[in-house]
């Protein structure tokens, strides 16, 4: 028992040694000054960040999915008027330190009802209250042409901004709730 404690302290000193600074020393006897010298490392990982909606605090992974709902039902006399719904509002984050960001949304394909009825995503509008953190525009299917994101400083970016959504309600669609393929997916790159 004692030997497998022993062990343990040892292998635990051992697996704790390089955390350890060291530094240099000198002794001087009599007259004269006596210098040592201290290096000092700091190692900073490659990051890159993106939080559209919840966790946009920017410091962790969140797997919560925001949901905006577009309800024409209060104002059915509204439907196809071309008079957008009003804008809900989204907080977006992005963080890097390798250069420029540029973000990317893609998605699978129109917006449809159980009953097979459409809506292109051109009816979907997404405006940004800070042009260095634009949107970039929700392609009808696949991934769209790319937006950047401007730096802050050198290499690092560290940029927030409230995204604002709408449906521009310019046709008359058959009814239903539309969200098979209501998933826009954003995709931020660093180099």
């Amino acid at each position: 028992m004692k030997k497998a404690l022993l062990l343990k302290t040892t292998l635990a000193l051992a697996l704790a040694t390089p955390l350890l600074a060291s530094a240099e020393s000198q002794l001087v006897v009599g007259a004269g000054s006596a210098t040592a010298r201290l290096d000092v490392r700091v190692i900073i990982p490659r990051v890159l960040f993106l939080a559209v909606g919840t966790g946009e605090a920017g410091t962790t992974t969140d797997s919560t999915i925001d949901t905006l709902t577009f309800d024409l039902t209060p104002t059915p006399g509204s439907v196809g008027s071309g008079t957008p719904t009003a804008g809900q509002n989204v907080n977006v984050r992005v963080r890097g330190n390798n250069g420029q960001v540029a973000l990317t949304a893609a998605t699978t394909g129109a917006l449809t009802n159980a009953t097979a009825d459409t809506i292109p995503w051109s009816e979907i509008a997404v405006s940004s209250d800070l042009p260095a953190l634009p949107s970039p525009v929700i392609p009808l299917t696949g991934t769209g042409a790319g937006s950047n994101v401007t730096l802050n400083t050198g290499k690092v970016t560290d940029r927030a901004a409230v995204w604002t959504y709408a449906y521009r309600n310019t046709a008359v669609v058959a009814p239903g709730t539309y969200a098979t393929n209501g998933r826009v997916t954003y995709t931020a790159s660093m180099p």
